[in-house]
């Protein structure tokens, strides 16, 4: 199944596209929550599908409408750093000899189309085209033989960054990671069985239609199964949080000069088998 959000901002409804159909679930799901992972939603909802519920109608134009972040706003994105080591060579940095987790703030979730908001006194706006996963149960403990068990599916997502707030202010990596629109997800959540080798994805960006990533998640230093283990013995995960896996070589920070995105600039982005995402640069009002 592939799970998404449609409608104005804020006004979101839940819908579900399977075997080639969209339909509207707003009748039987009123959010891909905390709540909906932790009581089975994804295994009734797949039910429902094959029984033909009448209340799952089809939804006609979807790629008309705008779609918003395929699920609620969760407990916690994790983000891991450093995850790729091509990436890590051109910010400078080694590859780390544990997984780097830093956290983005969950106002930033915006979705897969909606403009990126350049914030107030940026001079360092970045991208970084990224393989997220949604947890499906609480997780703590968790021994990396049975990580996978606890992954309900993936999502793309761009870890949009402000390098001069991220490293040149002091402190923690959060304050480069958290301007609102910096957390397009989607456009849709793939569930685990629509991904069968979640480490062998290409993915890719373009700024202005120039390709500036290109690479494949086999390229990832962590792999998702240690990350579940790593992360939960550290805190616990609860269904619906969010961990990114963090982004291969191409940022705007590893090219010399560095080049970073202003007003006007147009970001396109995808993986496989978990679409696309389109975003225009504006400046905060």
């Amino acid at each position: 199944m592939f799970l998404f959000k449609y409608g104005p901002v804020g006004q979101e409804k839940c819908g579900v596209k399977w075997k080639g159909i969209a339909y509207d679930a707003a009748k039987l799901v009123q959010n891909y929550d905390e709540s909906f992972f932790e009581q089975n939603g994804l295994s009734l909802l797949q039910t429902t599908l094959e029984q033909g519920d009448a209340r799952l109608t089809p939804l006609e134009g979807i790629d008309q409408l705008r779609l918003g972040t395929p699920f609620a706003r969760p407990s916690k994105i994790v983000c891991v750093g450093l995850n790729y080591a091509q990436h890590a060579s051109e910010s400078g940095m080694t590859i780390p000899p544990e997984p780097v987790l830093f956290f983005k703030s969950t106002t930033a979730l915006c979705g897969p189309t909606d403009p990126l908001i350049i914030p107030k006194n940026s001079v360092k706006t970045d991208w970084e085209v990224e393989l997220a996963f949604v947890i499906g149960k609480k997780a703590s403990y968790v021994p990396e033989s049975d990580a996978m068990d606890y992954v309900a599916g993936y999502v793309l997502h761009n870890d949009y960054s402000e390098r001069e707030f991220q490293m040149e202010r002091s402190g923690q990596w959060v304050k480069g990671k958290s301007a609102d629109s910096f957390a397009p997800m989607g456009p849709f959540l793939a569930t685990k069985d629509e991904i069968p080798d979640p480490h062998n994805l290409r993915l890719w960006l373009k700024v202005n239609g120039r390709m500036m990533q290109d690479s494949n998640t086999s390229d990832m230093v962590y792999k998702i199964p240690f990350l579940v283990h790593y992360i939960s013995q550290f805190m616990t995960l609860l269904p619906g949080d969010v961990v990114s896996t963090g982004t291969p070589f191409g940022v705007g920070l590893g090219f010399d000069p560095p080049q970073y995105l202003k007003a006007g600039d147009v970001v396109e982005l995808g993986i496989d088998g978990l679409g696309e995402q389109k975003q225009l640069a504006i400046n905060h009002s």
